[in-house]
């Protein structure tokens, strides 16, 4: 089976995530946000280039997951896809435009500090599994990190 692949961006968010409603009442989260450019040089250095301005929009629990912890500075990795469209100012100009519409977000882990929490988001039947006995399996009562041997 060939590996699932899509569109994606990574960035800074450069305004406030703001949450609203569609017109179908689905949570819609919208924020502005930024990428920062560089180009080599011919010794292998990089010189920062112009940063680059985007809309970015979330939709239902994503949206507003995102819009809870999201905050202007923070950097992401995105997944999602490109959906263009256009606008007629007051003028009567008609421009293009385009938004990223994100399906999944995430911190950019290679530029923030945090930690994971992964208690299950929802209990359902027994708290801890059980083996034939009945008896709850010897577990360490805290997860620990996978240790990885080289």
């Amino acid at each position: 089976m060939p590996i699932k692949t899509s569109t994606s961006m990574s960035g800074f968010v450069a305004s406030t995530p703001m949450l609203s409603r569609a017109e179908s009442g689905d949570a819609r989260c919208y924020m502005k946000v930024g990428q920062e450019h560089f180009i080599r040089n011919p010794d292998g250095s990089f010189t920062q280039d112009e940063t680059s301005f985007h809309d970015l929009v979330m939709f239902r629990r994503a949206g507003e997951k995102a819009a809870a912890q999201f905050v202007k500075g923070d950097k992401f990795v995105a997944e999602g896809y490109i959906h263009t469209y256009t606008v007629t100012d007051q003028d009567g100009v008609i421009e293009d435009r385009e938004e990223f519409v994100a399906r999944h977000i995430g911190h950019d882990c290679a530029a923030t500090r945090y930690s994971v929490d992964r208690t299950p988001r929802v209990q359902q039947g027994p708290t801890m599994p059980t083996n034939s006995t009945g008896a709850a399996p010897s577990q360490p009562t805290s997860p620990q990190p996978a240790t990885v041997g080289m």
